[in-house]
């Protein structure tokens, strides 16, 4: 066994549970790095790295971090879209996602879809929108040939589009539009999953709320789960029932969004909520500014990956990788400042 099979393997398998539609477990997913005259792997871009979260059916979490921390490769390591994981386990209905055969994982797409961050260039611009939003329909035989048409028509007018528009293309729509579009192209399979990679951070404040609103609403109507994942804090409060943090390819805070907005533990949670601003020129914001920039996931720093750039870093934060802790009942958070804490599951 090699070096890096002794790493991922290094996890305990999770039990399954039936009240959570995705059970991620210690989830690893590294991208080689090839050098040298005979181009060998000479290291790893550690993008997810060790990942763990519950996700219950008809509730939205919210994955939030700075851009490059991993946020886009765990969505797309969960629907089995960036090649094989490093480690771990990805659990959905019940079923490992990686131990399923190439017709089972082509059945198992019609429950599990994306929302891309980017509505342009994810649409094909050479095909109409009904042929967009129906080209999987007709794949994976949702409908028959007769009730084809209504079916789209039905799906189109869901996410707030007309008949008339399956003949235009995307680029006669504005952003907004072309969000729909891809809302309605991910709907019309009936998914039980979504991930929304950032689907608003292309459009403009007023539209945003409009595609947030599309999104509650369909999911109080079909009991949709959604992954959301955003930079925008202010989005993931509004929408979402729990909160990840992640930082450099782990989930530093993860809990219920209430508590993990009222109450953030961990310094680099505490760092992103000072920057959210506030509607009212009264109140003097007490931002906190982190120093230097993100480590690189192909070398990240011993200890814990967040002590080079934390104002409360301890010698044991240099050395000791930090384990997680659950503070409060579903808060957790995995920082050495709480090591004297005692877990409630203790």
């Amino acid at each position: 066994m090699s070096k890096l099979e002794k790493i991922t393997n290094d996890f305990t398998p999770v039990e399954i549970d039936p009240q959570y539609i995705l059970q991620v477990n210690a989830l690893k997913k590294y991208f080689p790095i090839k050098g040298g005259l005979f181009n060998k792997t000479v290291g790893y871009v550690k993008a997810v790295d060790g990942v763990t979260f519950n996700l219950k059916r008809g509730t939205t979490m919210g994955l939030v971090g700075e851009s490059g921390c991993g946020k886009t490769t765990t969505g797309r390591a969960v629907l089995r879209l960036s090649g094989e994981k490093t480690g771990g386990q990805v659990i959905f209905n019940g079923k490992e996602v990686y131990d399923l055969t190439s017709k089972e994982m082509h059945d198992m797409r019609t429950k599990m879809q994306i929302i891309f961050q980017d509505p342009f260039s994810s649409l094909s611009p050479r095909m109409p929108v009904g042929e967009i939003i129906g080209e999987a329909v007709r794949e994976h035989g949702i409908v028959s040939k007769e009730e084809y048409n209504d079916y789209i028509d039905k799906v189109m007018d869901n996410c707030g589009l007309q008949p008339f528009h399956k003949d235009r293309y995307p680029h006669e729509f504005s952003g907004g539009q072309r969000q729909r579009i891809c809302i309605a192209r991910a709907l019309a399979l009936n998914p039980e999953f979504i991930v929304c990679d950032e689907p608003v951070s292309a459009l403009d404040v007023s539209i945003q709320a409009q595609i947030i609103n599309l999104l509650n609403e369909l999911q109080n109507e079909h009991h949709f789960t959604y992954l959301f994942i955003s930079h925008d804090l202010s989005v993931v409060e509004h929408i979402s029932d729990t909160v990840g943090v992640m930082y450099l390819g782990n989930l530093v805070e993860y809990g219920e969004t209430d508590d993990i907005f009222k109450n953030p533990l961990h310094p680099y949670t505490k760092a992103l909520f000072s920057a959210i601003p506030i509607p009212d020129p009264t109140i003097k914001m007490k931002r906190i500014v982190l120093e230097g920039s993100i480590p690189s996931p192909a070398n990240p720093p011993a200890g814990c990956k967040f002590h080079t750039r934390c104002a409360n870093c301890m010698e044991i934060c240099k050395h000791e990788v930090p384990e997680q802790k659950e503070i409060e009942k579903g808060h957790f958070v995995v920082c050495h400042l709480y090591d004297d804490v005692k877990d409630i599951n203790e």
